[in-house]
């Protein structure tokens, strides 16, 4: 099954949020096709289909808020952190080019921010207006630099007790997680609509369920929903590729090893239901994934092979 979960925290999470809180005012409708199949899709349905139904896809108010921001005044450009997560955060801006003498191309801007926190991350003069002149590049990592995965014992397969379900993408193999931040990701063939469970205890910072959309292109990259749990060493699990409107969690919520969370399906660049897991870390302001292992019998280790069955205890 070929897949890839886009989990560059900061670009990733940005994507999510590109309609801001304007609520992204999109139609879907759902219907019937010849074949008797639920199609959702944002385009209204051919004539005569069976259960046209529409419905808003706006949940922006419960995706993270995270960016920086760019402020024009007179001849300065100002660029403020925005961190609304319940974790910290680390921003990174790069001046490509600007006509401040006194920042040179390539200059870099960091900043640690607090949870739900704000400030100026710099300011450039002779830029201001619009400036065509000045080029920069911004990326956002969820969590801080210090996490260390330290998970208390082996994570629990994110599905049913006594269900078995083959992963059909673990490390070594990356095929499509050869970036650092999906890497050590695993893919499991969990049939769409499968109940997700929560692989470890944690604190919701991240939802999307807007989307039911999936596919191979490259513009299905910020389509998939997802959960994401902040753990108590720092570190993030990720739960991607879910099925529309099946979460069953919010921004906040403490979630407890094998809590649902919701349900599987094939949102964003993916070509078949599945369940993309990862845990990600921000090892200085650039997010990575680290090796999880999942619990066998007697809470015995199982490290996730390509093509070994999983099965929850």
């Amino acid at each position: 099954m070929s897949t890839e979960f886009p989990l560059r925290l900061g670009l990733w999470a940005l994507a999510l949020v590109a309609c801001g809180n304007l609520a992204c005012a999109q139609t879907g409708y759902k219907y019937k096709d010849a074949n008797g199949q639920w199609v959702f899709t944002d385009s209204a349905p051919p004539s005569g289909a069976k259960s046209d139904t529409s419905f808003n896809l706006a949940h922006q108010s419960e995706t993270l808020q995270n960016t920086i921001e760019r402020t024009d005044s007179g001849a300065t450009t100002t660029f403020t952190a925005i961190n609304t997560c319940l974790c910290i955060a680390t921003f990174r801006e790069q001046i490509l080019h600007s006509d401040d003498p006194a920042i040179a191309d390539g200059t870099e801007f960091r900043k640690i921010l607090q949870p739900q926190s704000r400030e100026v991350l710099t300011r450039v003069e002779n830029a201001g207006q619009g400036n065509s002149g000045l080029n920069f590049r911004w990326e956002i990592a969820l969590g801080s630099p210090q996490a260390k995965h330290e998970p208390p014992g082996p994570y629990r397969a994110p599905f049913a007790p006594g269900s078995t379900y083959r992963i059909t993408q673990a490390y070594p193999d990356t095929f499509t997680h050869g970036s650092p931040d999906a890497r050590y990701a695993v893919d499991i063939a969990l049939p769409d609509g499968t109940p997700v469970y929560a692989a470890r205890d944690g604190v919701v910072i991240n939802v999307r369920h807007d989307s039911f959309l999936g596919g191979a292109s490259a513009v299905m990259m910020d389509q998939a929903n997802v959960v994401d749990v902040l753990h108590d060493d720092g570190t993030i699990g990720v739960y991607g590729h879910l099925h529309w409107d099946s979460i069953r969690v919010h921004i906040g919520q403490h979630v407890t090893r094998g809590e649902a969370l919701a349900n599987s399906g094939n949102t964003g660049f993916s070509t078949g239901p599945h369940l993309h897991f990862v845990v990600i870390r921000n090892a200085g302001f650039t997010a990575v994934s680290v090796p999880v292992e999942f619990a066998g019998p007697s809470n015995v280790p199982v490290t996730p092979l390509t093509g070994r069955m999983l099965t929850a205890y």
